[in-house]
């Protein structure tokens, strides 16, 4: 009588067959079963479909416990177990750069995305074998996550999921209403508690502040005023919000400061003068040329953007003039050219030598990307 094979490819020795060869058939099963058991084979991944095969009596890639695989499949692969009557537990680890399926019948498969690691059995079930993914649902009494237990329960876990929409909840989790909202009785920042209310804060609306700043909008009366980023406003006189400030009325301003620009840069070609970033541009190095001086508001905001009609703005350009006099011989904004009204009838020809040249130019807006400009040259030395 001949020998047989379980599912597994395991040698069932008949009786009396393989006088003076039965050890060696034995050590060789023996062999598959450690491999069955504690073995780990690395499998290259070349296509979308591959086959992880048993084989009878004879060392196997799909007997061994642990499977790594590997490779560029070019999509995602499905991976066939062999025999589809084998049971099997695989730990998989996927190391290609795609999506694995394992596969054993026409019964359910288990998805294994580049990179993830699972365990999975094979039911061994024959045409209509399924795979099942081990990994899910795991009953656990104390969960670490890289090395730190876990302290909450699965109950607090859970609020996580937004399953209690509308309900406040006194948690680590957020809670979040029916409309996605956010409901807090106390909220703080860098520990300080907000007290403002709904209402109060909304006044911020694109200001930016701390709990400090917020709080200072815990003020109800109009034509109060705070040191804060938020300012009330009451019938005659009107404050817009922080960032863009509106003065009407009598004003009083005291020790204003413009922001000036000192750079060790030699006037020469087309220099861009960016207002939202100075008032002052002074350039410390010697003249290389003449000039074109171009108004805007930044590199990513025009000047015609940033005002409205109406409106004016001065800004104070100082060259640094050596052996050699250069000057401004033209003049733009936001890169198309405007004539000034030059002080004294006539634009300049020239500069001065050895000396500091200031250029003082006031730009009026007075229709959509149209301006008149005033302007003057004069000499410190």
């Amino acid at each position: 009588m001949a020998s047989t094979y379980t599912a597994a490819g395991i040698e069932l020795i008949a009786d009396g067959e393989q006088s003076g060869t039965w050890g060696q058939t034995t050590n060789t099963n023996w062999e598959m079963l450690e491999e069955m058991v504690t073995g780990i084979v690395s499998v290259t991944l070349s296509a979308t479909t591959a086959t992880l095969t048993t084989s009878d009596g004879s060392s196997s890639d799909g007997r061994h416990s642990v499977v790594v695989f590997t490779g560029s499949p070019g999509g995602t692969c499905t991976v066939t177990v062999s025999p589809n009557d084998m049971q099997k537990v695989y730990w998989i680890v996927n190391n290609s750069d795609q999506t694995v399926t394992m596969s054993q019948g026409s019964g359910a498969n288990v998805n294994i995305a580049a990179g993830s690691k699972k365990v999975i059995y094979c039911d061994g079930a024959g045409a209509g074998a399924a795979v099942v993914d081990l990994s899910t649902n795991f009953d656990m009494t104390s969960p670490h996550i890289d090395g730190t237990a876990v302290t909450s329960t699965a109950a607090e876990l859970n609020l996580l999921d937004g399953s209690t929409a509308g309900t406040i909840v006194n948690s680590k989790a957020v809670v979040y209403g029916a409309s996605g909202e956010v409901n807090a009785t106390t909220l703080q920042i860098g520990g300080t508690s907000i007290t403002s209310t709904a209402a109060e804060l909304n006044i911020l609306d694109t200001v930016t502040a701390d709990a400090t700043d917020l709080n200072r909008t815990d003020v109800t009366t109009e034509g109060t005023t705070e040191a804060s980023k938020v300012v009330t406003s009451d019938s005659s006189n009107v404050i817009a919000h922080a960032g863009t400030l509106t003065l009407t009325g009598k004003t009083k301003v005291q020790q204003l400061m413009e922001k000036a620009t000192v750079s060790a840069t030699a006037a020469t070609g087309t220099i861009a003068f960016d207002v939202l970033t100075q008032q002052v541009l002074y350039y410390t190095s010697n003249a290389s040329g003449n000039w074109t001086l171009n108004i805007r508001g930044d590199s990513s905001n025009t000047l015609n953007s940033i005002m409205s009609i109406g409106e004016s703005v001065t800004v104070a350009f100082l060259v640094t003039q050596g052996g050699t006099a250069y000057y401004q011989s033209g003049f733009q904004v936001d890169g198309s050219s405007v004539t000034p009204e030059w002080q004294g009838g006539s634009a300049p020809t020239g500069g001065n030598t050895s000396s500091v040249d200031s250029y003082s130019i006031t730009v009026i807006k007075t229709a959509d990307a149209t301006f008149t400009a005033f302007a003057s040259q004069t000499q410190f030395a």
